[in-house]
């Protein structure tokens, strides 16, 4: 018997949410008796669970329905809900590995993985519990790539759904993996060189967070090439415009509402567009001060404090004028894309979060 096509509408954003969320939650539940059956450590699947649902915006799973939706879908199936959680439940395992890379304490205002680990163990591991807790981050990051490709292949799918989502599937993996290497390449050197700020941005981000998962949803509803170029018209931009966003919140944003550190870029000195574009612009001695503060491990919020009157000076308008000349690009792509007006209207919506968001 097949399961019901659920209703739930393109503009719908909280609804398409919450059906993620139930089968993001039905899926660890089970991983979870499982594991406690066959007498397994229960703190691992604890430990995806909490972080899972600690907060996040869900935006990758919505893009996935709503391509599911500009490519001509009807209602909204659970095989295609499924995918949609299996790709946030890969996104969630990409952060706890990217936690670990960046040496990151704090995460939408909770210690991050493997900090939380450490902190359990500290009692008997002593002064090996920080090393205990990183190795212990990469195992948990690594169940949740692999259960997010159990979530993909056991969602239902049909021959050809899987045919058309595997390539996007592969290509998205392989391009934010690439765009975390070149990250970490640039770490601590921070450059003028705007256009491999901009290459980060497009493999670590834009790909990964508009474009891919609008392919992938698009794919399993059919959408011939036409359709999938509009989208990808419309996701390059816009990921670059979320990820540009990111980057000004990552230093002038509300820590309360962030959860992130406004610290942590500056101290860790990552190559972003906001920090090629202020040693492009900066006089001698503005340059003076960066090279001095950012990466500096000891950089404390008096001296960020200097760097983001730098940063305002010299970089920050020509982010926003960024930000504002893609979304330009995207509300373009919309007026003509060939694409369902539903759709559409809920393309839009997504766009507009984005561009407006605080946290």
């Amino acid at each position: 018997m097949s399961t019901p096509t659920l209703t739930v509408s393109p503009v719908d954003h909280d609804g398409i949410r919450a059906h993620v969320e139930r089968a993001l939650y039905e899926f660890l539940t089970a991983k979870a008796e499982s594991a406690a059956a066959a007498g397994l450590p229960a703190e691992v699947v604890e430990a995806v669970r909490a972080f899972l649902f600690a907060g996040g915006k869900r935006i990758r799973p919505l893009f996935c329905v709503l391509g599911w939706y500009a490519g001509g879908g009807d209602g909204l199936p659970p095989a295609v809900v499924r995918v949609a959680a299996a790709v946030e439940l890969f996104h969630a395992a990409v952060l706890i590995h990217d936690d670990i890379i960046d040496d990151s304490d704090t995460r939408r205002d909770q210690p991050t993985v493997h900090r939380a680990v450490a902190d359990r163990a500290r009692s008997a591991r002593g002064a090996g519990a920080d090393r205990f807790g990183a190795h212990a981050g990469i195992l948990i990051g690594d169940f949740g790539l692999v259960w997010s490709q159990e979530l993909l292949h056991t969602a239902g799918l049909s021959a050809a759904q899987s045919a058309a989502a595997t390539p996007v599937l592969d290509a998205m993996r392989t391009e934010v993996s690439y765009g975390q290497y070149l990250d970490l390449l640039t770490t601590g050197r921070p450059t003028r060189d705007l256009e491999r700020a901009l290459e980060i941005i497009r493999y670590k981000t834009a790909a990964y967070t508009v474009h891919r998962p609008l392919q992938l949803g698009a794919a399993l509803a059919g959408a011939d090439a036409e359709v999938q170029r509009a989208l990808a018209d419309y996701g390059r931009p816009l990921g670059e415009a979320f990820q540009l966003q990111d980057d000004l919140l990552g230093v002038f944003g509300d820590p309360a509402r962030t959860g992130k550190s406004v610290v942590s870029d500056l101290r860790d000195g990552k190559h972003t567009a906001l920090l090629a574009l202020a040693l492009r612009h900066a006089t001698a001695r503005q340059r003076a001060h960066l090279d001095q503060l950012v990466g500096n491990p000891g950089l404390d919020e008096r001296g960020a404090a200097v760097c983001r009157e730098i940063l305002d000076a010299t970089a920050r308008p020509e982010v926003e004028r960024m930000i504002a000349e893609r979304w330009q690009q995207v509300r373009a792509v919309l007026a003509t894309a060939p694409l369902p007006p539903a759709a559409v209207s809920g393309l839009r919506g997504a766009a507009e979060a984005v561009i407006a968001r605080t946290a």
